[in-house]
């Protein structure tokens, strides 16, 4: 039987990898933006639409992009933008899964090396390559994955984890953004 993601239309563009210098750049850009954007807010769920949606729209080698949060356990997805996303994750199971069981970032190269149901928790199949990221709260408790897809294998690598794991500490773990951290 085929998985329901292989059944839907795909009216997504696939990815397209970036040089170092871009993804360093357009980075730097987001992050002006998001600080912009979301200077005094609080509201955790706006927080995480904000940075899929400036993420996916300026990184050109973001297929899907979003967020799993720690619901009793496990993780149930979460905000996010792209195609059908897996609906609850055990930790353990798959790269979130993983990732937030040893609460360290985990970049993969070529998702269909890994093991399938173990290693990997096939949710489209265009997925090629994979980046996903702990988010801590302020008190340094774990409460969501931040998950990227590529359609593409090799797309994500330390400029990516560099970046990424500064927007989530700078919008989750640490105190309230003021308008003094807003220049970068």
């Amino acid at each position: 039987m085929a998985h329901a993601s292989e059944l839907m239309p795909y009216h997504f563009n696939p990815s397209e990898n970036m040089s170092e210098e871009d993804k360093e750049s357009v980075y730097k850009r987001v992050i002006t933006e998001l600080k912009a954007l979301l200077l005094g807010e609080t509201d955790v769920i706006l927080k995480m639409c904000s940075i899929n949606c400036l993420l996916k729209s300026n990184l050109t080698h973001y297929y899907w992009v979003g967020f799993y949060c720690v619901n009793d356990g496990k993780l149930t997805v979460g905000p996010y933008q792209g195609t059908l996303g897996c609906l609850h994750i055990d930790f353990k199971k798959g790269v979130c899964g993983a990732v937030a069981d040893s609460k360290i970032t985990k970049i993969v190269k070529q998702v269909h090396d890994l093991s399938q149901g173990d290693e990997h928790i096939a949710c489209d199949p265009n997925s090629q390559s994979e980046i996903v990221v702990p988010v801590f709260n302020q008190d340094k408790k774990l409460i969501a994955v931040f998950d990227v897809d590529s359609s593409l294998p090799n797309s994500f690598d330390e400029i990516d984890q560099r970046y990424l794991e500064q927007i989530m500490s700078l919008f989750f773990s640490e105190s309230k953004l003021s308008q003094t951290q807003l220049v970068i």
